[in-house]
C-alpha cells in the first residue's frame, strides 16, 4: 500500500469517504462540520487498498506552520502502519511548500500516536467536534 497525493474529483471523493467513515459514521461527528471551508486550500493525501480507500489526510498553511487534519484510517485498517504513512507524506508535501514547522489538534486517545512521530503537546484540552483534543507542534 502506498500514499498518494489526491489528483482528481474521485481521489477527492474516495477521501471525503473515509473520513465520513471514520469521524462521522464511527466518532458520530455532524456531518455537516466535517467537510468544511478549508476542503479546496488544502492538498489532501489518500491509500488504496486493492482499489478501495482506507486512509487519509490534509495538509493547509496556517500562520505559518503547515496544520495537518482530517488523519484518519478505517478501523479494518489501523494498527498496520497508514497513520504513519499519511503523517510522513503530509509532512513532504509541507516541506514542498516550504514550511519548516507543523500542526495538529490530535483527540486525546491519538496524542501518544503523535507523540511518536515528534510532535509536542502544547495546549490545555479543549473540545472539538465534542470529542477531547489538544494542540501539537513539530519543528
Amino acid at each position: 500500500m502506498k500514499v498518494k497525493v489526491v489528483e482528481n474529483d474521485q481521489e477527492l471523493q474516495d477521501a471525503y469517504k473515509v473520513r465520513m467513515d471514520v469521524f462521522v459514521e464511527e466518532q458520530k461527528v455532524p456531518p455537516e462540520i466535517e467537510i468544511d471551508e478549508f476542503e479546496d486550500e488544502s492538498t489532501h493525501v489518500i491509500i488504496y487498498d486493492e482499489g478501495k480507500p482506507i486512509a487519509t489526510g490534509r495538509i493547509r498553511e496556517a500562520d505559518g506552520y503547515g496544520k495537518l487534519e482530517r488523519i484518519c484510517v478505517l478501523k479494518s485498517h489501523r494498527k498496520f502502519g497508514l497513520g504513519k504513512l499519511i503523517m510522513d507524506e503530509l509532512e513532504t508535501v509541507g516541506h514542498k511548500m516550504d514550511l519548516k514547522q507543523f500542526k495538529l489538534n490530535a483527540q486525546t486517545q491519538a496524542e501518544s500516536f503523535y507523540e511518536k512521530q515528534g510532535y509536542k503537546t502544547v495546549s490545555g484540552e479543549f473540545l472539538d467536534a465534542n470529542i477531547p483534543h489538544v494542540t501539537m507542534v513539530k519543528t
